[in-house]
């Protein structure tokens, strides 16, 4: 007897079942490698602190002084910095969620990702606070706002930070947050509560409706929802053993209904309140006073590459990154390729378009984006491997350092130094990212550092530039014979250029001034004194050109309504970016799995949207 295929219906609840078996199995797996501080003996009130560490606890948690100790014991052996605390009666869904953020057997050595942990207290050496200008001395933080200092100090000890559960510490009471607190808590660990609120609502909906109407299949998959917490936390070894295990699991569907529900209002709530500073935008009023033409100069009629006067429209476009007022131009050179912003933005402007961008408003953003490319730092670290074991590295465009601290997982003996003109360099050398930050111009600090390094980088720099050949020419200076010169740059010549059009995201405008196809900076080095030994297109290839296609088009129809260089939000600015962000959701889903696949192909093909060189430094 031949059974019938699962239906499409089916398939949902089966696809649920499987999903949601997965993440049971990822959590216990993960439960099962947190580790517990080692037990120490009963200690009196007056034991002196050991030198050195402060323990920072969330109002309410009062550790006793064996925790204390038992914590500062384990940090030094393992030879950690910053050690979050578990309390081992953590409250079940707080667990549940934990795990989904964190992996313990590889959270330590991710040297990129964000700081995580339960919000009771965090054990830290005097050396980190003083770096992350943090006073231990102040008014004891409330949860969420610990977790956003436990998501900076990681940053302080990029390699040396841990999570422990401590079997003394306690968090009765406390239970799992809803509404503004949990909302609060979210966004202090870089969570969007709203996304995250509407995903639960939504998944819930999901369950509700495969239980109702697909008989075991969804059955099973709304069985395995509601008992999780109990298989992944009732184990007899499980380090954590939450108080409220049997009501989390017994009432779950309830419970999270209901959280859902006030963490939803909280973040409509909160978006309500979360209007445009007003000295930022009383600043910006006074910037487009005067228009945008004087942001731009006169339009060139040469291509700066090569001089030939046979230039053709590439695309226009307004500012799809921030949606700031203004138009912009990429032309095309018919004779050697090279694309190039013309007219291109002015000093002034310049700074009016990066800002905002990389520091204050969205800075975090920026991080977090950077954060995430740890794969490909790693790829641009290693294709140095076969040629050199430097002792001296210039990251030149560093940012806040996000290559250079990857970078050390691969060249833990290199010194590493950042150069570039935003604030962040210092922020990256305070971390410890890099050793030394240069903020400036790299042609005006190149005299500086004639000869001093084996390697300079340029990853998705000269793009920024207003004269890419003049930080070649810089380059050239910097370098010790012999040394090597490290490029990564968008690629003009890439077939998604074409296929996107303006809603290509390389085109980045109006930050990126120039984009070079790979025989022009071939030419061009081998014009100043270099060789080129090795070229990789797919490896390059940033795996985003779909999705930065649907983000820039949902921009594009509904830019964000609080930022400051827009007119004041209104409810209709504000339904009209929700419905699109909204509508938008399908689209980033197909649009990732589409880079998926263009990744894949790319990597196959050797023709991503971005390629690199490396070249040495002829001697003599």
């Amino acid at each position: 007897m031949t059974h019938p295929p699962l239906s499409g219906v089916r398939w949902t609840s089966a696809v649920l079942l499987a999903a949601l078996g997965a993440g049971t199995v990822r959590a216990a797996l993960r439960l099962r490698d947190l580790p517990v501080l080692p037990a120490v003996p009963p200690t009196s009130a007056g034991v002196p602190r050991p030198a050195g560490w402060r323990l920072l606890t969330a109002r309410g948690v009062e550790p006793d002084p064996a925790t204390f100790l038992a914590a500062c014991a384990y940090a030094e052996e393992e030879g950690l910095r910053v050690l979050d605390l578990l309390p081992a009666d953590l409250a079940a869904e707080r667990a549940l969620g934990l795990l989904r953020l964190v992996d313990p057997a590889r959270y330590r050595w991710d040297r990129l990702g964000e700081g995580r942990g339960a919000g009771f207290a965090v054990l830290v050496t005097e050396e980190v606070l003083e770096r992350a200008a943090v006073d231990p001395g102040g008014p004891r933080p409330a949860p969420a706002e610990l977790l956003a200092l436990t998501r900076r100090l990681k940053e302080y000890a990029s390699d040396a930070t841990g999570l422990a559960v401590a079997p003394g510490l306690s968090c009765a009471g406390s239970g799992d947050p809803g509404g503004p607190a949990r909302a609060a808590e979210l966004r202090a660990q870089g969570l969007p509560p709203g996304a995250l609120a509407a995903a639960q609502l939504g998944g819930l909906a999901l369950l509700a409706g495969v239980a109702v109407r697909q008989g075991r299949w969804g059955a099973a998959a709304a069985g395995l929802y509601w008992l999780q917490p109990y298989l992944v936390l009732g184990g007899s070894g499980s380090p954590l053993r939450p108080a409220d295990l049997a009501r989390a699991t017994a009432a779950r569907p309830v419970r999270s209904l209901r959280a859902g529900l006030r963490t939803a209002g909280a973040a409509r709530a909160a978006g309500r309140d979360d209007t445009p500073d007003g000295a930022r935008a009383a600043a910006y009023r006074e910037d487009l006073a005067a228009g945008t033409d004087r942001f731009l100069e006169a339009r060139r009629p040469d291509c700066p590459w090569c001089g030939s006067v046979r230039l053709s429209v590439r695309v226009r476009v307004p500012d799809l990154l921030q949606g700031k007022p203004g138009r912009f131009t990429l032309e095309r050179c018919r004779d050697c390729g090279h694309v190039f912003q013309n007219p291109r933005l002015t000093p002034e402007g310049l700074e009016f378009y990066y800002r905002d961008f990389y520091d204050g408003r969205g800075g975090e953003g920026a991080g977090t984006v950077f954060g995430r490319l740890g794969a490909a730092y790693r790829g641009r670290a290693e294709m140095l491997l076969p040629h050199a074991d430097p002792a001296s590295w210039l990251d030149v465009g560093t940012g806040h350092g996000h290559f250079c601290n990857a970078a050390r997982a691969v060249w833990p003996r290199t010194r590493f130094d950042g150069l570039d003109m935003g604030d962040g360099v210092r922020e990256a050398e305070r971390r410890g990212w890099v050793e030394t930050g240069y903020q400036g111009q790299f042609p005006e600090f190149a005299p500086k550092l004639a000869g001093q390094y084996e390697v300079v980088s340029m990853y998705h720099y000269l793009e920024h530039t207003r004269d890419p050949l003049a930080e070649l020419d810089a380059a050239a200076v910097v370098l010790a014979p012999g040394g090597f010169l490290a490029i990564e740059l968008p690629d003009p010549e890439s077939r998604m250029a074409r296929l996107l059009g303006p809603a290509w995201l390389p085109w980045f405008q109006p930050q990126h001034q120039h984009l070079a196809p790979a025989a022009n900076l071939r030419e061009a080095l081998a014009d100043r004194g270099f060789t080129v030994v090795a070229e990789e297109h797919g490896p390059a290839h940033q795996g985003n050109d779909f999705f930065g296609a649907v983000a820039l088009t949902a921009a594009r129809l509904a830019p964000d309504p609080d930022r400051p260089w827009g007119p004041p939000a209104t409810r209709r600015s504000r339904a009209l970016a929700g419905a699109v962000r909204l509508a938008a959701l399908p689209c980033f889903a197909a649009a990732a799995a589409l880079d998926t696949l263009r990744t894949a192909a790319a990597r196959r093909t050797d023709g991503g949207n971005a390629y690199r060189l490396l070249a040495r430094k002829d001697a003599g």
